[in-house]
C-alpha cells in the first residue's frame, strides 16, 4: 500500500490517505477512529494496518481474528463506492510526520565517499536530522544566500521502522521495516566542511523533503535492488543502484539497534550515491529557481523547488 499526507487546497492540516494510482482515499472519510497520521498508524501495529486494508477493500489475510468484527465494519463499503480524490488536485505534506527520530547515514556509497574525500570503510557515519527540516513533495525550499551558496542535492532511500528494534541481527532486520520513501538530503556544503558535525548543514528548514508517498515494506521485496536518479534542472546528476551501498539496509538497522532501541516511526536516510554537485568540475549547486527531482524505482518521484533569499 501507498500512504501520503495530503490536504485539499486551502486546508492547513494534512490528512492521512491511501494513494491508489492517480486517486487518494482519505482515511477519515472511510474509517471510524481513523489514524490521524502515519506515525499514529505505525504505533497501532499490524492490527491498525489490517483495519486500513479492510477499509479500502484490500483486507489483510494475516489480520488477527479478535479484530474480525472491526474489519467487517471497516469493509462495509465496496471499493468502487469509496470517496476518491484526484491526487493532482491535492497538496502534499511531508510523507513522514512526527517521526520518533530522523537518523541519517553518511558516506554509505563508495563513489560518494570518494568524491567528498571521506572514508567509508571504517565505522559508519551517523548523525541526526532536525524535524524542522522535513518538507513535502512539490514544496519550495528557501535558504539565505549569506549562509550558503553551495547547496547540494543527495538522493537517498528512506526506511521507516515499524516496531521497536533492539539487538537485531542483520538476517532479521528487514522484519522491522514498516515502509520506504524517497528522501532528498539537501546539504549546505560550505557548512558541512567547516563544522565537526553534519546535522546543522542538513537541517535548514525544508532541507529534508520526503515523499511523495510511503510504500509499505511488502511492496519492496529487496531494498538493495532499487534504482535512484536525481534530475536537476533537466540534467541527470545521480544514477545508481541501492546495491552499491557500503552497508545494506539490514546492516544499518542491525548496527544502530546494538546500542539503542530504534523506536517505531523512526526514519533512517540511508546515504547517497555518487554524482553530488560539490564534486563536479566546475561544481553544480542548486540555485534560485532550480527544480530537483529525486526518483526511486518502486516508490516514486520527489520534486523540490528552490528559492534563495
Amino acid at each position: 500500500m501507498r500512504f501520503a499526507h495530503l490536504r485539499v487546497d486551502g486546508q492547513t492540516t494534512p490528512r492521512l490517505a491511501v494513494v491508489d494510482g492517480e486517486s487518494a482515499i482519505f482515511l477519515d472519510e472511510v474509517m471510524r477512529r481513523a489514524p490521524r497520521d502515519l506515525q499514529d498508524l505505525i504505533e497501532q501495529g499490524p492490527e491498525g494496518l489490517a483495519r486500513v486494508r479492510a477499509a479500502v477493500g484490500a483486507p489483510d489475510p494475516e489480520a488477527a481474528t479478535e479484530h474480525e468484527h472491526e474489519l467487517e465494519f471497516e469493509a462495509s463499503v465496496a471499493p468502487a463506492a469509496l470517496p476518491r480524490h484526484r491526487v493532482a488536485d491535492l497538496r502534499h505534506s511531508s510523507a513522514v510526520l512526527r517521526p520518533a527520530q530522523v537518523i541519517a547515514i553518511g558516506a554509505n556509497y563508495a563513489a560518494h565517499a570518494s568524491e567528498l574525500k571521506l572514508r567509508s570503510e571504517t565505522a559508519m557515519t551517523i548523525f541526526s536530522l532536525w524535524p524542522n527540516s522535513l518538507t513535502a513533495h512539490g514544496a519550495t525550499t528557501t535558504w539565505p544566500a549569506d549562509l550558503s551558496e553551495e547547496v547540494d542535492y543527495e538522493a537517498e532511500l528512506g526506511v521507516i521502522i515499524g516496531k521497536p528494534a533492539r539487538g537485531v541481527h542483520a538476517r532479521d532486520a528487514l522484519d522491522y521495516v514498516w515502509g520506504y520513501t524517497v528522501v532528498n538530503d539537501i546539504t549546505a556544503r560550505n557548512i558541512q566542511f567547516s563544522e565537526a558535525q553534519w546535522s546543522r548543514c542538513k537541517s535548514f528548514d525544508g532541507f529534508t523533503p520526503t515523499g511523495p508517498v510511503v510504500v509499505t515494506a511488502d511492496e519492496i521485496p529487496d531494498p538493495q535492488d532499487l534504482w535512484l536518479t536525481t534530475n536537476l534542472d533537466g540534467s541527470i546528476m545521480q544514477d545508481a543502484s541501492t546495491a552499491e551501498m557500503v552497508r545494506s539496509v539490514a546492516e544499518i538497522i542491525s548496527l544502530l539497534s546494538r546500542s539503542a532501541t530504534i523506536p517505531p516511526g523512526t526514519l533512517i536516510s540511508t546515504g547517497s550515491p555518487g554524482g553530488a554537485g560539490y564534486s563536479r568540475k566546475p561544481p553544480v549547486f542548486m540555485r534560485d529557481g532550480s527544480t530537483v527531482t529525486v526518483s526511486i524505482e518502486g516508490i516514486g518521484s520527489l520534486t523540490t523547488h528552490c528559492r534563495v533569499i
